[in-house]
């Protein structure tokens, strides 16, 4: 198989004395769409914000395209780009969407303030949501409000192609939603690997049963700080782990511990 994209070798991160990753290796190739799953509290997040440079690791190396990377993402440029959606979609309530939308560009580029906005309106066209710069986050649904979150994340100055992003990172994209908006979200996500060539790769985390089966194509399960289980999304259904059979099933009976 050809060299990973982003490899993580034993990654270990703690929170005071909680251990939430123990020893993680985990590898995205180009090209693929990778899910990460596992029950609440078993480090999903945590690992999409090591990836993105936003979290130290305690122990363990990140390589990107084989190279090790040091310290964070504001310590060096990284070969590639990494963008990253976050759970709450993080829109800033004081902001226009067109404002939220071009935030970096109005903040770190030299382009004119029409430029950025023609911009905003194409990326906006991109999610299916033209002609809303003008509204406030507070004015939009949930399922809106993600999708905005998704053309800041796929935003790039023209001037600078690297600083495009090449891998996305999704942290529960259909979090909350309504079964309509999440397959929104989920045709959405492929599209912008698949049709309009966004990005190569993406790593999505969820616990949506849909979600897992329409957008990920390979599979890893995270339980108790490590990794119990991968595979492809069809062996979930096939798999005699008892791990993923009760993940799936979501029944209390099984290794996995019910917590409250």
């Amino acid at each position: 198989m050809t060299e990973p994209l982003i490899a993580l070798k034993g990654v270990s991160k703690s929170f005071g004395n909680n251990k939430v990753l123990d020893n993680v290796d985990l590898t995205i190739y180009r090209g693929e769409a990778l899910g990460i799953i596992g029950p609440s509290g078993t480090g999903k997040s945590t690992i999409l914000r090591i990836i993105a440079g936003l979290l130290p690791v305690d122990e363990g190396e990140i390589y990107i395209q084989g190279v090790r990377r040091e310290g964070l993402i504001e310590d060096s440029a990284d070969p590639i780009g990494i963008g990253m959606v976050f759970q709450q979609a993080a829109l800033f309530d004081s902001l226009t969407v067109e404002e939220n939308v071009g935030f970096l560009l109005y903040q770190n580029s030299k382009l004119k303030r029409s430029r950025i906005r023609d911009l905003v309106n194409e990326k906006l066209e991109m999610v299916g949501l033209p002609g809303i710069g003008n509204l406030y986050p507070s004015e939009l649904s949930g399922g809106m409000r993600k999708r905005v979150s998704f053309a800041r994340a796929i935003m790039s100055n023209p001037d600078s192609p690297i600083d495009s992003s090449e891998v996305l990172l999704y942290d529960e994209p259909t979090a909350g939603l309504d079964p309509i908006a999440s397959t929104v979200i989920e045709d959405l996500i492929r599209s912008l690997q698949r049709t309009q060539g966004v990005c190569s790769t993406y790593a999505i985390v969820t616990h949506q049963d849909s979600t897992i089966r329409r957008t990920t194509d390979r599979l890893i399960f995270l339980y108790q700080g490590r990794v119990q289980w991968q595979g492809t999304v069809s062996q979930i259904d096939s798999t005699d782990d008892p791990l993923i059979r009760q993940f799936i099933s979501g029944s209390v009976q099984g290794p996995i511990q019910v917590v409250g």
